[in-house]
């Protein structure tokens, strides 16, 4: 096995590219035509929906993938106990204080758009904390009368968390066999063996239990899934093998991949329901082949150029925790205010860009990252003495 204290800057790159997408992904869930949103431009886009859809099918599963890798790290350097209280923290006190402020003005929004309610935030929070089901549609879980709307993550996250405790102690006892299995890996072992339980989730829980609906409770081909790209960036980064290979087939991949993409699209948009035999299994072999090969290429690509200590990674990495809490209500209230005002289809998208962006960074360049409450609400480290002194928060000591 590798170090457990090796630093792998090009996990930590990749985190931070994986949020920063994110956020453009839910801007543009504003302006894609067709596809329901908390808020709608009046500028909507067909064309974008390629771009949207390219994207959506690996985006999420990388988060968890990289989210595992980070796991595998942190839970050999603190142990179970210890990995368990600071992953509590970590992800339980951010959800709930999301909950209870950054979300809330999501849910406001999104009725007023709804025509639901009058303007009147104050109003909308008392009704909103009574924690009684709102009439249908209001709000995206306002049949339970609150919601954690894109912190669904988190809950998400800290399921596999605790999940992945039994899993690390068994494979901790077993190591040399891991090290063993996983240094004979092949080419093929890395684009085919991961495609079995993903086909498998496909054909016996999809059809059953249906795709995500974020209430963690009965999401079984969720967390199937999830959970599996959960555990396999924990078991890529115990070994050296899987990345010396991705080097390898890094060209191979940014060839197979498009080209895997466009049959995706062909089933997907080109071809009739029956065309031929076997058309819907082969449908969910291209489904997953696809989702995978991009996860292997952004792997391999990333692997390639971002292994090194860039000067900007430190801050980036603390930073991406915060913005991914905040982006989604600042998007949404630039969105509502600025669909009523005539900037066009340009200008709007790009001005609400800019707003999340400059939002994201001074909340947390001013405020959370200076604040040692505030730091805790948004899962970041306690400051340490020089830490604070370097942020400002406090005179630094003659």
């Amino acid at each position: 096995m590798q170090s457990i204290t090796q630093r792998r800057h090009d996990i930590d790159a990749l985190r931070v590219l994986a949020f920063g997408l994110l956020i453009l992904y839910h801007m543009g869930m504003a302006y894609v035509a067709e596809w329901d949103w908390h808020v709608k431009s009046i500028h909507q886009s067909d064309t974008l929906q390629l771009l949207m859809l390219a994207v959506n099918q690996w985006r999420m599963p990388l988060l968890f993938l990289i989210s595992g890798a980070a796991t595998y790290f942190l839970f050999n350097k603190l142990g179970s106990t210890r990995y368990l209280l600071h992953r509590l923290r970590q992800l339980l006190i951010p959800l709930l204080f999301g909950m209870l402020v950054i979300v809330p003005p999501q849910a406001y929004y999104e009725a007023l758009s709804n025509g639901v309610i009058e303007p009147g935030y104050l109003g909308f929070l008392w009704q909103y904390f009574s924690f009684q089901p709102w009439p249908a549609d209001s709000f995206a879980g306002s049949h339970i009368g609150i919601t954690w709307n894109h912190l669904w993550y988190l809950p998400y996250l800290l399921c596999y968390t605790v999940a992945i405790v039994p899993i690390a102690h068994f494979l901790r006892s077993r190591q040399s066999l891991l090290r063993s299995w996983i240094s004979a890996i092949k080419f093929w072992h890395l684009l085919l063996l991961p495609l079995l339980p993903l086909t498998l989730y496909g054909l016996f829980l999809f059809p059953r239990f249906g795709g995500i609906n974020y209430a963690v409770v009965g999401d079984w081909y969720t967390h199937a899934q999830y959970f599996t790209f959960f555990l396999i960036g924990y078991l890529l980064v115990s070994c050296q093998a899987p990345w010396q290979l991705l080097r390898r087939l890094r060209i191979f991949l940014v060839v197979a991949t498009p080209l895997f993409f466009c049959l995706f699209l062909l089933f997907d948009r080109g071809l009739e329901d029956g065309s031929f035999p076997g058309q819907s299994f082969i449908n969910l072999l291209i489904i997953y082949a696809n989702r995978w090969l991009w996860l292997l290429v952004v792997l391999a690509w990333g692997h390639h150029y971002l292994n090194r200590p860039f000067t900007w990674l430190p801050y980036a990495t603390e930073a991406v925790y915060p913005w991914y809490i905040l982006h989604q209500t600042i998007t949404v209230a630039a969105v509502f205010s600025l669909s009523s005002l005539p900037l066009g289809p340009v200008a709007e998208p790009l001005l609400v860009l800019a707003i999340t962006v400059a939002g994201c960074l001074a909340i947390h360049e001013l405020l959370i990252r200076r604040t040692p409450l505030l730091r805790l609400l948004f899962g970041l480290k306690p400051l340490k003495a020089h830490d604070i002194r370097k942020t400002g928060a406090l005179p630094q000591e003659t």
